[in-house]
């Protein structure tokens, strides 16, 4: 019992540092990704550090969710990876300790990394949340850094353009200036144009001071104009002129509150709520919207049904004698409506029922645009309510995933690990990503799809705990290559010797009839199989590949007869026969059913007809091989 609790600590000691590690490492790469996407919103702002510092500690909370199963992952790989390439794992398990008891530790660890992630994801997140959003929308509606650049217009003034030929950057002063005024509105714009001037920020960070030298203004005063034709104008030429323009060069925080009522500052019970009200009031709306459009008149035809129950719903028994009534009503007569009008009345009549038409339509699409997005809300809130559960389920999948893949591959550092894990994790986050904008949308159920990754990758964990208990060689690259070699084959070599003791010697008649057989056999089959094969030839009929075993089986059993031989030159020639393969690309299906839909599919099947009849060719040069060899053995023995 005490070498266990010291096995555990054992593996305590030798996941917890490279969880730690993978875990920060993985968190600042996707910090660094949050920063490329946002770094046009902080740049030439004039943000404190202590603004950015904790804009990142917030968006490092909020990227937990994504580093963590990947530092479960590769922390898992690289643990197990390690132990299995020093041998550790091996001794483990030789002194009958299971691969399962060997992880015992890790899982009950990584239990409580999901729990306390759920909780995370339920009390932490949604605070850090709404200040980091809070905070990037903040900057993102603050005044930018003020750095007026040289031959270009510059807009980041509200209501005024500014342009600058040339400026001294030790004194500051500015050269042929044009200022465009737009702040009174483009109806009254004005124009300045000065020689110099001077640019500087007032103290309390709220107004710009412009002092400009030896320049004109033209100003457009269409506000007190009496009619379009008539627009006075102001033109005034200064010697010296200062101006006061509005700028907040302040960093003003705005409220928490509102986004705290958003989907992303709740917890459980919160979206639990929001989705119950939210789905009340849609169900409110869509009766609504029912009821007004049954009561609704068309036609001068009314429906009977005026009442709803105290529920809401519409009573159906009370609608269908409505509908019965107005179905016997004699259809309306609309020639009668146009006879005896003239044309000029009967365009007016067709103008209007289409603009009646027309606003109707519109009004029925404004109210299915304002359905539609209620029930995108409420995606939107059910979604972040199924995230507080799926982090902690990854977790325990990633890890179960990690470790047994480890074990598997014997390999530590983080050379393979790192590439195993950042393929795994991007396969993950493409199909999570997925699921997430199918739910989104609402072109699947949103439990369906923001689940879709976990079960995608439950049966991916499953299956490599299985075969890491069972020690199953998964990457083993010769069974792969065992698996190839059988499906397509490999061209192999006879080797045979000269025996030192033979004790059956070789009869001449028999061997030359031997031979005789075989020759001919291997004949009959070119001569009953096509030298070139077409493409619905060969996935109905290809070569026979019973024929063929036991053509095998032939050439077998005259080799072992003639191996008995005391002369080296039949030795020597039987090396010349060839190994006969009975592969699955000669006739790939005996069922016609499948050889039909082979070809019918003939762009998925085409590949497979073109190394299928690569490999019948070569099967008959090696048919000829047997038949031309087993001709010279028969002059070779009749000689001797």
């Amino acid at each position: 019992m005490l070498g266990i609790k010291r096995l555990y600590i054992f593996m305590l000691k030798s996941f917890l540092p490279l969880f730690v590690m993978t875990f920060f490492i993985c968190l600042f790469i996707v910090l660094m990704q949050f920063l490329w996407r946002y770094i046009d919103d902080l740049v030439g702002k004039g943000l404190g550090v202590d603004v950015l510092a904790e804009l990142f500690f917030y968006a490092a909370l909020t990227m937990i969710p994504m580093a963590l199963p990947l530092a479960i992952l590769l922390a898992s790989l690289m643990t197990f990876g390690n132990l299995g390439e020093h041998f550790e794992l091996t001794a483990m398990k030789a002194a009958g300790i299971s691969l399962l008891r060997v992880m015992r530790p890790l899982i009950i660890l990584i239990t409580l990394i999901a729990i306390g992630a759920f909780f995370f994801q339920n009390n932490v997140l949604p605070i850090a949340q709404t200040k980091m959003w809070t905070l990037l929308y903040s900057i993102r509606q603050s005044s930018p850094e003020l750095e007026i650049p040289e031959g270009v217009f510059y807009d980041q003034i509200p209501g005024y353009n500014l342009f600058v030929a040339e400026k001294n950057r030790n004194t500051g002063t500015l050269y042929n200036i044009m200022i465009y005024d737009m702040s009174k509105g483009f109806d009254n714009a004005g124009i300045i144009l000065a020689d110099s001037g001077r640019l500087a920020m007032m103290e309390d960070k709220t107004h710009l001071f412009l002092r400009l030298w030896e320049g004109e203004s033209f100003d457009n005063l269409k506000e007190a104009g009496r009619s379009m034709n008539n627009v006075p104008y102001r033109r005034e030429t200064f010697t010296l002129k200062d101006i006061l323009v509005p700028f907040d060069a302040n960093f003003n925080r705005l409220d928490e509150e509102g986004m705290r009522n958003q989907y992303v500052g709740k917890n459980i019970a919160e979206l639990s709520e929001t989705i119950d009200s939210l789905n009340h009031r849609t169900d409110s709306i869509g009766i609504s919207y029912g009821r007004e459009l049954v009561n609704t008149p068309y036609l001068g035809i009314s429906s009977s049904v005026s009442d709803a129950d105290s529920t809401g719903v519409v009573d159906e028994a009370k609608q269908l004698p409505s509908l019965e009534v107005m179905a016997a009503l004699p259809p309306l007569n609309v020639d009668s409506i146009f006879a005896g009008a003239s044309s000029a009345a009967q365009t007016n009549y067709l103008r209007q029922a289409l603009n009646k038409a027309n606003f109707k339509k519109q009004e029925h699409e404004f109210r299915g645009l304002v359905i539609k997005d209620e029930r995108r809300l409420i995606r939107r809130h059910d979604i972040e309510l199924q995230k507080k559960f799926t982090l902690s389920f990854a977790c325990l999948i990633f890890f179960f995933i990690g470790a047994p893949l480890g074990a598997i591959i014997r390999k530590g550092g983080l050379g393979m690990p790192l590439v195993i894990s950042v393929l795994l994790f991007i396969f993950y986050y493409i199909i999570d990503n997925t699921g997430y904008k199918m739910a989104r949308d609402g072109h699947i159920l949103v439990w369906a799809g923001i689940w879709l990754s976990s079960v995608v990758l439950l049966p991916l964990g499953i299956f490599f705990t299985y075969k890491a208990v069972r020690d199953s060689a998964v990457f083993n690259r010769d069974a792969y290559l065992i698996f190839f070699r059988r499906l397509i084959g490999s061209n192999q070599a006879r080797h045979l010797e000269m025996k030192e003791v033979v004790m059956d010697d070789v009869d001449t008649d028999i061997a030359y009839d031997r031979l005789s057989a075989l020759a001919s056999s291997a004949a009959d089959y070119l001569a009953s199989t096509p030298k070139k094969i077409g493409f619905v030839r060969y996935w109905l009929h290809g070569y026979p590949r019973t024929r063929l075993r036991d053509l095998a089986t032939q050439m077998e059993g005259t080799v072992e007869y003639l191996a008995n031989s005391r002369s080296n030159m039949v030795i020597n020639k039987l090396m010349d026969y060839p190994i006969l393969r009975s592969l699955w690309l000669y006739h790939p299906t005996n069922y016609a059913p499948l050889a039909w839909c082979a070809i019918v599919v003939f762009p998925l099947s085409f590949p497979i007809y073109l190394v299928g009849r690569n490999q019948l060719r070569k099967l008959r040069a090696e048919i000829e091989t047997i038949e031309k060899v087993s001709i010279q053995l028969q002059t070779l023995i009749s000689e001797s």
